[in-house]
């Protein structure tokens, strides 16, 4: 059987990253989570490489209460600056490589199809465009800094 640890960890990362469904498994065991609605618990079933019946499930956790996101106020610095958003959950890396150059810094000019960062979301690398022209204004994320969806990345000043 799986450690329980092992699932109420799985579980918190499920509602940390809002995700619906997650299916693990390996030669002995299998675990399936889903969460119907942000407001329904994950539901959590257990598989043994052995069973050769359908397992009912075995186990559900109350649900969690969701905190609202409270989005602060811009700085007066910020003022007139457009975000560039992750649109996913992550890993944020500024460059292609250790020992390359970063792709976008504070100056640098982008365009619609300019290349600003790449997030590794399972084992992908996917290569976030600027999608907007103009000049980056500011760094909000550090390299190998895991993100969020919506997260805001860079602040572009608008050409």
């Amino acid at each position: 059987m799986m450690d329980i640890r092992k699932l109420k960890e799985l579980v918190r990362l499920m509602v940390e990253n809002d995700l619906t469904e997650l299916d693990l498994r390996d030669k002995d065991e299998q675990a399936t989570l889903r969460r119907q609605t942000t407001c329904s618990p994950p539901q959590v079933a257990i598989h043994s490489a052995s069973d050769d019946e359908v397992p009912a499930p075995i186990q559900q956790t109350a649900p969690q209460p969701v905190a609202a996101k409270v989005a602060p106020k811009a700085a007066d610095g910020e003022a007139g600056l457009v975000a560039i958003e992750s649109p996913m959950v992550g890993t944020f890396y500024s460059a292609a490589g250790p020992d390359k150059p970063a792709l976008a810094s504070v100056g640098t000019s982008v365009d619609e199809e300019t290349v600003v960062c790449l997030i590794e979301a399972m084992k992908i690398f996917n290569e976030i465009k600027a999608e907007r022209s103009g000049s980056i204004a500011k760094v909000l994320v550090k390299n190998g800094q895991a993100v969020e969806f919506g997260q805001k990345l860079f602040l572009v000043r608008p050409a």
